[in-house]
């Protein structure tokens, strides 16, 4: 059973930090791209951020300089450093993991910024 489990999510000041954790089990993690996505109420979802098996990395060009994406095969997590953090960072986050055009989705983690 494929499961992917978030945390990290908070209430944060602009200007704050926050670090979102992924923990995924039931995949052969490390042949599976990663990425982040937040849905905004009233808005679509929207990739935030993506690692892929090789370790290349995709940034929205909203986060870029601001968020970190990384990941760690052998404890089969994955993460976002977010700095900087504006309001308009407000969203539920989703861990996604993709592999052979088949993907997973997480719960979500709620983050809130406020001004």
């Amino acid at each position: 059973q494929v499961q992917l489990v978030e945390s990290g999510g908070g209430l944060v000041q602009a200007g704050g930090s926050l670090r979102l954790s992924c923990a995924a089990s039931g995949i052969f993690f490390s042949g599976n791209d990663m990425g982040w996505y937040r849905q905004a109420p009233g808005k679509q979802r929207e990739l935030v951020a993506r690692i892929t098996t090789d370790y290349t990395r995709n940034y929205a060009d909203s986060v870029k300089g601001r968020f970190t994406i990384s990941r760690d095969n052998a404890k089969k997590m994955v993460y976002l450093q977010m700095n900087s953090l504006k309001p308009e960072d407000t969203a539920v986050y989703f861990c996604n993991a993709e592999r052979r055009g088949i993907s997973n989705w997480g719960q979500g983690t709620q983050v809130t910024v406020s001004s």
